[in-house]
C-alpha cells in the first residue's frame, strides 16, 4: 500500500473516532469540525465506510456508527481476556520486587481481589485471589475511595499524592503502596498494588515506586487509557531514561492465583 493509501485508513479511521458518547450522529458539518478534512474529502471517506458497514447514512443526512463496528467489538470481546493483560504485569512487578503484586477491582461496593502474584520464601499477607475487602484506610482501600464509583473524585476532591502508600493498617509488620489503573475514556478500572514487610518496602521505596508506576502505566496503556491521563499516573515515577529500565532479575516462578 502506497502513502496515500496509508493516508485514506488514517483518515477514514479518524471520521470513525469522531463518534463518542453522546454524539452517536454526525452530521457532515459535525465531521468537518472535528478533522481538519475538506467536507468533499469526508463525504468521499464516508461513502466507502457505508459500503463497508462501518458506518450507516441516515434518512436525514446524518451518519451512525454500523454493524460491522459492533461485530467487531464481538470479535474484540471474545479474544480478550483480563488475565492475558493483568497477570504478566503482575508477574514482572513481583519478580523485580520480591514482594507481593496484587490487582483489585470494585465488586458490589468493596474491593475484590481479582488477581495475586507473591515469591514463594518470606512472609507474605494472605490475601487470596477472589477475597473480599472493604475500601478501609490501606493504600488500596484509599484509591478505590477516591477513584471508585462512588470516589472522592467525582466531587472535585484533589487527587492524593501517587503511590498512595501506608503501613500498619491491616497489621503492623506489613506496607503497600498501590496506585489506579485507567482504560478506555481513561475511566477507572481497577488498582495495583505493591506489599511486603514494612522495613523492605521503606527501605527500597525508590526502586519499588518505580516498579510500581511503570507496570500500571503499561497496563492503562494497554487498556487503551489517554497519554494525559497516563502522564498524572507518571508523576510521581523517579526520572529514568526511555527504555532504559532494568530488566528483572530472573527468579523462582512466584505463585499465580485468580479469581
Amino acid at each position: 500500500m502506497g502513502n496515500d493509501g496509508v493516508t485514506a485508513v488514517e483518515r477514514a479511521l479518524g471520521l470513525l473516532d469522531c463518534f463518542r458518547p453522546g454524539e452517536e450522529s454526525l452530521t457532515l458539518a459535525a465531521f468537518a469540525s472535528r478533522v481538519k478534512l475538506h467536507k468533499t474529502t469526508i463525504y468521499r471517506l464516508l461513502n466507502s465506510l457505508t459500503r463497508m458497514g462501518y458506518v450507516l447514512r441516515q434518512p436525514g443526512g446524518a451518519y451512525t456508527l454500523g454493524p460491522r463496528v459492533l461485530y467487531l467489538g464481538r470479535v474484540y470481546e471474545l479474544g480478550f481476556q483480563m488475565s492475558d493483560w493483568v497477570v504478566p504485569r503482575l508477574r514482572e512487578l513481583s519478580q523485580a520486587t520480591d514482594e507481593t503484586a496484587s490487582y483489585y477491582v470494585e465488586s458490589a461496593g468493596q474491593r475484590m481481589c481479582l488477581f495475586r502474584i507473591q515469591p514463594r520464601e518470606g512472609l507474605h499477607q494472605h490475601v487470596l485471589a477472589g477475597s473480599l475487602l472493604p475500601f478501609d484506610d490501606s493504600s488500596t482501600g484509599q484509591v478505590f475511595r477516591h477513584w471508585g464509583l462512588q470516589g472522592a473524585v467525582h466531587l472535585g476532591v484533589p487527587a492524593p499524592a501517587l503511590p498512595v502508600q501506608t503501613s500498619g493498617v491491616r497489621d503492623s509488620f506489613t506496607a503497600s503502596m498501590c496506585v489506579p489503573v485507567f482504560g478506555q475514556d481513561d475511566q477507572f478500572v481497577g488498582a495495583m498494588t505493591l506489599s511486603g514487610l514494612r522495613d523492605r518496602v521503606e527501605q527500597k521505596r525508590p526502586a519499588f515506586v518505580a516498579a510500581l508506576l511503570q507496570q500500571a502505566d503499561s497496563l492503562s496503556a494497554a487498556l487503551g487509557a489517554s497519554p494525559a491521563q497516563r502522564a498524572l499516573l507518571l508523576g510521581g515515577l523517579p526520572s529514568t531514561a526511555p527504555g532504559k529500565s532494568r530488566k528483572p532479575r530472573k527468579l523462582r516462578k512466584p505463585h499465580e492465583s485468580a479469581a
